[in-house]
């Protein structure tokens, strides 16, 4: 005699647990395979759901894509704040360390899946809104800085530019560097950026 269904078990899984499969299953094989080489039909049999299911969350395989850089910057912006709130309020010097540390860190181990999914987008490009996000993040901490008299800073955007894209830029040549180069490498990519605010490392 068959065994009556369990009234407890869900028939279907939640959809934001089926959303984070899906995309799991595609950034795996965008980095496995390529964007290119990936199909549709490849990301719904590796997250094991029919094809309408995908359509029922992208309209396409450049949409998912495009979820998937949003849910790396939430992510990449998430531990870098963290790492920033371990640090005292009110001490300004140590969380801007901190948010530079924690940027060259979370870019160095997540890298490759940064490539994938910004493959298609110039990372510098005007009105880049990951850009102009993690940017802000930083903009913040240099102006409470300003306000707390840690450091004066005429045009602290600018400030924050100039960090960011020398945090960012500096750190893909870290990546390439030899392994026994990147600690020395790191440390002084840390107190060049320190410098730009008139502190030492």
């Amino acid at each position: 005699m068959p065994h009556a269904p369990d009234p407890q078990r869900p028939r279907t899984k939640p959809a934001q647990v089926r959303l984070e499969e899906l995309m799991d299953a595609a950034e795996a094989l965008f980095l496995q395979r390529g964007v290119e080489a990936t199909t549709i039909s490849d990301i719904v049999q590796a997250a094991d759901v029919a094809k309408g299911t995908f359509y029922t969350y992208f309209n396409s395989k450049a949409e998912i894509l495009h979820a998937l850089a949003q849910r790396y910057t939430t992510r990449f912006m998430d531990e870098v704040e963290q790492a920033v709130d371990a640090q005292p309020t009110d001490d300004c010097l140590a969380r801007l360390r901190s948010w530079i540390e924690a940027n060259i860190d979370v870019y160095v181990r997540t890298h490759e899946v940064h490539d994938v999914v910004y493959s298609q987008h110039h990372h510098l490009g005007r009105g880049n809104a990951e850009r102009n996000a993690i940017q802000q993040q930083l903009l913040q901490l240099l102006e409470a800085g300003i306000a707390g008299g840690h450091w004066a800073l005429p045009a602290p955007a600018v400030t924050a530019s100039l960090i960011y894209s020398g945090v960012h830029g500096a750190t893909d040549d870290l990546i390439a560097a030899p392994k026994d180069q990147r600690a020395a490498f790191k440390q002084a990519l840390i107190a060049d950026c320190l410098r730009l605010v008139g502190a030492t490392y």
